[in-house]
């Protein structure tokens, strides 16, 4: 297998586990301040959403902040695709399962978000 064939199967894989995301309800912590639990890395801003309460257990404990109620909101991930990641000031995207090792990220890219939350790679992708 060649280079571009490695290429293709690894663009393949991310668009089903992409479709699979946006037709999965995940969960969308809250802050302190009642908005959507977010992170900033990279310049992009990142919202945490998690697979299931187990997931979000860990995020809770790797934070520090286990003992609190952590309260959620429940959203379809193509709602934070499509909707909330635009809303956002400046680049955004949703990172799932943050912080663990099974956790993956969604840019904001072509083929990910609305054509307006897009960054531009400035033609290098």
């Amino acid at each position: 297998m060649g280079p571009g064939d490695a290429l293709a199967t690894a663009r393949h894989r991310f668009a089903r586990l992409l479709g699979e995301f946006r037709r999965t309800a995940v969960l969308v912590p809250f802050d302190a301040y009642g908005s959507l639990w977010t992170s900033d890395w990279s310049g992009v801003r990142w919202i945490c959403a998690f697979s299931d309460e187990e997931a979000l257990a860990r995020f809770a404990r790797t934070q520090g902040d286990a003992e609190r109620e952590w309260t959620y909101r429940t959203i379809l991930g193509a709602r934070l695709l499509d909707v909330m990641v635009p809303m956002l000031p400046g680049p955004a995207g949703v990172a799932l399962d943050a912080g663990s090792a099974d956790g993956m990220v969604f840019p904001p890219v072509e083929g990910v978000v609305p054509d307006a939350a897009v960054v531009d790679l400035g033609g290098k992708q």
